[in-house]
């Protein structure tokens, strides 16, 4: 860069960012020198961010007055005509047949808590991107700048004519939950709360497989669950429906039975259709001679000797993001057969993205009307039947994000129990064609 005058001279120093936490960052070298002023900064990843990571584009080239008259007036007048006729044909004349709103309110992104729609909109876009690059859904991020739930339900319910399918994420607990039934229920489109059940049904799938490892049934297992939010919830509700009865939540007061005190209404209904042996205490009393734990709660709250005191072999999922409940080595060297984390830097990544762009393309391409439990059951078979049962071990649970067969695996199960359980508004044969990287759901 040329000097600023003979006294002060300006660089652009490029350097790889750092994403080590225990890495000394370069700018804090350079605040160290004297007479040096750092006035602005970047890196790789703020500069994929600039100007945000979507763009819409058209289908059709608009080279001639022909090609103007069909896209727009006057021809576009009878395609109006035929919707207000019959409004159902805006699912196949619009943008609604591929494209959904992804929703939030910004209370509850990743593990950085209530940080608000602004800066909850750059994860919003990344959910976006992986809509359309893992099954070409267009998807388009939506942050809403209120926390009431009757506001919100009001603004999604005033979308329907636009969407063909609504993903809430990143909306805090308990609040998840009346927002996303109300709309299921006002609504004539798909509703999905992610953070809900996308993690469970890519639990539910890895859960599975490692049945088919360890040689157990589900109704003779003594699961664990710490963390009874959005997603603990969701992943009770789909053990169960597995047939696992016996299954303890647990919270920062402990076990969660019937009589426990202080509970709102979604942990009351959750004590009532779990822990059958009523089991009281803390986690460390109610894990003795458990088969599985599942950690949707927070860093370092499982220990080896924790591990130790549950059944032999015992399967672990720690899914606290970025630090699990605890490190897949130590879960090992405790006795644990199989280790899942929510972290690709480990075997058996528990990762929703194996979940959303399926289940989203299989219920548009059905015009599916809502995502029903046997829906969601279809897709954690679908993602675990990826993976070839000869190929099954410890270390491999679960399909890799990167398996593009799996979100058409996911696709095609979900459209067909929405035909089957009489949510399908379409019906149709799969015919495949190819574009680009990715495949399209065609019908005949």
């Amino acid at each position: 860069m040329p000097f600023l005058n003979e006294r002060h001279r300006a660089y652009c120093a490029p350097v790889k960012d750092h994403r080590d936490d225990n890495c000394k960052h370069p700018l804090s070298r350079l605040h160290g020198i004297d007479g040096v002023s750092v006035q602005q900064w970047s890196d790789r990843t703020f500069l994929m961010h600039l100007g945000g990571k979507i763009s819409t584009g058209v289908k059709f080239p608009l080279k001639t007055r022909d090609d103007l008259s069909m896209a727009y007036t006057p021809g576009v007048a009878r395609v109006c005509m035929a919707i207000h006729e019959n409004p159902e044909k805006s699912r196949n004349l619009t943008i609604k047949k591929n494209t959904i709103a992804v929703v939030s309110d910004g209370t509850a992104v990743l593990g950085l808590g209530d940080i608000g729609p602004e800066a909850a909109m750059p994860v919003m876009e990344g959910k976006a991107m992986l809509f359309k690059e893992f099954a070409n859904v267009d998807a388009f991020p939506l942050c809403l700048n209120t926390k009431d739930p009757e506001e919100i339900i009001a603004i999604v319910k005033a979308l329907e004519p636009t969407f063909g399918g609504i993903n809430l994420e990143d909306i805090s607990s308990p609040r998840c939950f009346e927002i996303e039934r109300r709309l299921q229920e006002e609504m004539n489109i798909p509703v999905f709360h992610d953070d809900q059940h996308g993690t469970a049904v890519v639990c539910t799938a890895a859960m599975i497989n490692c049945l088919k490892l360890i040689n157990k049934k589900p109704e003779d297992l003594k699961v664990i669950i710490l963390g009874v939010g959005a997603a603990g919830t969701a992943c009770t509700n789909m053990m169960l429906m597995l047939g696992i009865r016996n299954i303890i939540g647990v919270d920062r007061h402990g076990a969660l039975t019937v009589d426990s005190e202080n509970m709102n209404d979604a942990k009351r209904a959750y004590a009532e259709k779990t822990n059958p042996n009523k089991e009281t205490g803390t986690l460390q009393d109610v894990i003795k001679g458990a088969d599985l734990f599942i950690g949707l709660a927070g860093p370092g709250l499982l220990t080896m000797e924790d591990i130790k005191s549950m059944a032999p072999d015992p399967v672990v999922f720690a899914m606290s993001n970025p630090e699990p409940e605890i490190m897949p080595m130590d879960a090992v060297d405790a006795g644990a057969l199989i280790v899942a984390t929510g972290r690709s830097d480990f075997p058996n990544q528990i990762n929703n993205v194996l979940c959303f762009p399926g289940i989203f393309r299989g219920a548009l391409d059905v015009s599916a009307t809502r995502i029903n439990e046997e829906m969601k059951m279809a897709a954690a078979h679908a993602i675990a039947d990826s993976i070839p049962s000869e190929a099954l071990g410890p270390d491999y649970i679960i399909p890799s994000v990167f398996d593009r067969n799996v979100a058409h695996n996911v696709a095609r199960a979900v459209a067909q129990a929405a035909r089957d359980s009489g949510v399908a508004l379409a019906a149709g044969e799969y015919t495949y064609s190819q574009r680009g990287s990715m495949r399209e759901v065609r019908y005949s």
